[in-house]
């Protein structure tokens, strides 16, 4: 059986899609169509049912995938590793949010980077956008808020980030230390709020875990930036949420104050995500293996 058919029909199993497969594969989709009606008809068996978006395997597209899967990527494990060892050195394409690449990830990948890994980074506020680059195969290594559906992604659970409820020392002062334990969100409801978002993304998410409601003030400063954000909290635009790595330095120096401290800090996850198969890929799985370890510690 041709390796190149098989080639084509894990990668449109893992991709669900016929065009995505194409871009994937750097081909036509006519070209990919007849590969799989080729393989097909080798089999004499259906491999997928087509949909109006994307196709599902059939039953035993299932089982040949999950036969053939392991075996092609063992074999680009081999030839990239031998292609490794000559070049020297791969490039990485990475993606995620632009703080957290720029405090964490960046910084964790220069041991690599000094052995001659290559790096080029897209800072994406938006998941979905990392996300759908990814399986598009702009991006080799995503850093995702969210874990992806489908086969197509395969997502490792990174770290945990708690969020914090701060503001300038002016309006911590203006609440006092017992108002919030008292009146609750109701004492927020007039101050103005700090996001990256008019849908107030990070507010909404910790009025949710630690009030149980939804946040009634608009945003004063709206900025596509948590630096961005930081900076403004710190000069008095108004109160913000955010994650504690970043702002761990201005509430030690005072520059910010927690306006609460709650029993259970709202978290949220980040993963890594590659495409399937791809930790075959050397430098994708010494990336991997590297932020790892570095997460450890964070």
């Amino acid at each position: 059986m041709d390796l190149a058919l098989l080639r084509t029909f894990v990668t449109v199993h893992r991709a669900g899609s016929f065009t995505r497969a194409a871009a994937l594969l750097g081909l036509s989709q006519p070209a990919v169509t007849s590969q799989i009606r080729t393989l097909e008809r080798q089999l004499g068996r259906p491999l997928f049912l087509r949909q109006a978006r994307g196709v599902t395997p059939t039953t035993i597209g299932d089982e040949l995938a999950h036969r053939a899967a392991p075996h092609l990527d063992a074999l680009v494990e081999i030839v990239e590793t031998g292609l490794d060892e000559e070049s020297g050195a791969r490039t990485l394409h990475l993606a995620g949010p632009p703080e957290f690449v720029s405090a964490r990830v960046l910084p964790a990948l220069t041991p690599l980077v000094s052995q001659g890994l290559t790096v080029r980074t897209s800072l994406l506020g938006n998941t979905e956008e990392s996300l759908e680059g990814l399986a598009a195969g702009h991006h080799d290594l995503a850093v995702a808020t969210a874990r992806p559906r489908g086969g197509l992604l395969d997502a490792t659970p990174l770290c945990d980030e708690e969020h914090v409820l701060v503001a300038a020392p002016r309006w911590g002062a203006r609440l006092g230390p017992d108002v919030l334990l008292h009146r609750g969100a109701v004492a927020l409801d007039q101050l103005p709020v700090v996001e990256v978002h008019e849908s107030l993304p990070f507010v909404a998410r910790y009025w949710s875990a630690v009030f149980e409601s939804k946040p009634t003030a608009s945003a004063a400063v709206i900025v596509p930036d948590l630096r961005a954000v930081l900076r403004s909290a710190a000069a008095g635009a108004g109160l913000a949420v955010l994650p504690r790595y970043l702002c761990r330095d201005a509430l030690e120096t005072g520059e910010l104050v927690a306006l609460l401290d709650p029993p259970v800090p709202p978290l949220r996850t980040y993963f890594l995500v590659v495409r399937t198969g791809t930790l075959a890929l050397p430098h994708i799985a010494r990336a991997r293996e590297c932020l790892l370890r570095a997460a450890g510690d964070w």
